[in-house]
């Protein structure tokens, strides 16, 4: 529960670790994956795992994404693949081949059009879903890329990679650009996160800080200063009001600013 931070349910049929999680758009379901290549939706209300049978996979998978319209999953794997599931069968719909390692990080965009995904082989490929073209790989990073987030309205993209920095991606003339590179961190950038209006830019790092990045260029870049360890994730909510982080010291934190100049955490 936001509000009081109380644990509301446990969701309990997974053998082994959850190594992630994604709310459906209508924030009815919940999907997790497992270490052992499985994938579960749950039903919100009641804490209930569905019926609903996807193929176990033989390797662990690293991500998921639900597509904005709700009717599709996109899994990341340890096999170098991204899978399109069907969310009412679980049906495979499509393999997405292109990387040559692990993949860790999806995300659709606005439209559902398209999706981006970041890897071991420290690129970030774009996909067009509407069409079989070959995906359009983007290069820039030194190592891995750990987090990719499309902007809002579609035309940017954000990239967090084990080189320390976070990439800005811009669409232009039929191609994807490189717009910036946001230094600052010195350890790998786990995770990056666009605010709701797109003004705003988050980045969680294994230096145990969070930078906020002011797109529009008023203010410079802003460090959260409150994790002991490295920060995994971070995203902000729908309002945009509260940005909450979670860490490897086992807390979550929601940070809200108290002030125009000044962002405060209340831990939970």
């Amino acid at each position: 529960d936001v509000a009081t931070g109380e644990q509301m349910k446990t969701l309990l049929g997974h053998s082994n670790w959850v190594t992630c999680v994604a709310f459906s758009p209508d924030d009815k379901l919940l999907a997790s994956s497992g270490s052992k290549g499985t994938i579960k939706l749950w039903d919100i209300d009641t804490g209930k795992a569905l019926d609903i049978h996807f193929k176990r996979l033989t390797e662990s998978i690293c991500d998921l994404a639900f597509s904005p319209d709700g009717k599709t999953l996109a899994s990341a794997c340890h096999d170098s693949m991204v899978r399109i599931w069907d969310v009412q069968t679980g049906n495979e719909l499509k393999t997405l081949a292109g990387h040559s390692a692990i993949v860790w990080t999806l995300a659709y965009s606005p439209d559902g059009k398209t999706l981006a995904s970041g890897g071991d082989d420290n690129t970030i490929k774009i996909w067009n879903l509407v069409s079989d073209q070959e995906p359009i790989t983007l290069r820039g990073h030194t190592s891995v890329v750990f987090s990719v987030a499309f902007s809002p309205d579609g035309l940017s993209l954000a990239s967090g990679s084990g080189d320390g920095t976070v990439k800005l991606w811009e669409w232009d003339s039929n191609a994807w650009n490189e717009r910036e590179t946001l230094p600052g961190h010195t350890g790998l950038v786990w995770s990056v996160a666009f605010s709701p209006d797109g003004n705003m830019l988050a980045s969680g790092s294994h230096d145990t800080t969070i930078r906020l990045w002011d797109l529009t260029g008023g203010r410079k870049p802003e460090t959260l200063i409150g994790h002991s360890s490295a920060v995994h994730a971070v995203v902000f909510s729908p309002d945009g009001s509260t940005l909450i982080s979670g860490s490897g010291d086992t807390t979550v934190k929601l940070w809200r600013r108290a002030s125009k100049e000044d962002v405060r955490a209340a831990d939970w």
